[in-house]
C-alpha cells in the first residue's frame, strides 16, 4: 500500500510539472499583443535610408486586426491565426500612400505579410514563412 501512495504522488507531481511546461511553451509562442520589428527580408538584413522608419507590426486578438508601419506608410487589416499549429494569414487591408526613400523595403515587407502562411518563434525572433520555403521575413521583439 505504501508503494501505491508513492506512485500516486509521483504521478500527480509529474502531471503538475508537465502542465507547467506546456503552459510555458505555449506562452513563448504567443506572438499576439507584441510589436515585431523587421530585421531581414528574403534572407537579407534590411538596409534603410532612414533607420527611424523601421517597419513593424502588431497583432490585436480582441478584434483580430493587425496594424503597423511599413517604413513610410501605415498598414493594417485583419488576420487569422492558429497558434497551436503556428499558421497565420494576413488579409489585404489598408495602407496610406505616401512616397518615401524606403519604398522598396516597404513593398517587400507588405508582400511578406500577405504571402506568409506560417510562422516560427525562436526566443525573441519571429519568422514569417510560406510553406517550407526559405523565410520571407524575420522580426525581433520590440520594446
Amino acid at each position: 500500500m505504501k508503494n501505491l501512495h508513492h506512485y500516486i504522488i509521483i504521478f500527480i507531481v509529474s502531471l503538475f510539472l508537465f502542465s507547467c511546461n506546456s503552459a510555458k511553451q505555449s506562452s513563448s509562442n504567443d506572438i499576439t499583443g507584441k510589436t515585431w520589428k523587421l530585421t531581414e527580408i528574403n534572407g537579407k538584413p534590411i538596409q534603410l535610408k532612414n533607420p527611424k522608419n523601421n517597419p513593424y507590426f502588431k497583432l490585436n486578438m480582441s478584434d483580430m486586426r493587425y496594424e503597423g508601419h511599413a517604413g513610410c506608410n501605415g498598414v493594417g487589416g485583419t488576420f487569422e491565426i492558429k497558434p497551436d499549429i503556428m499558421r497565420i494569414k494576413f488579409n489585404q487591408g489598408m495602407s496610406t500612400m505616401m512616397a518615401c526613400d524606403d519604398l522598396e523595403t516597404e513593398h517587400a515587407f507588405t508582400k511578406a505579410l500577405l504571402t506568409a502562411d506560417n510562422y516560427s518563434v525562436n526566443g525573441n525572433t519571429l519568422t514569417l514563412n510560406k510553406a517550407k520555403m526559405a523565410p520571407l521575413a524575420k522580426f525581433v521583439l520590440s520594446n
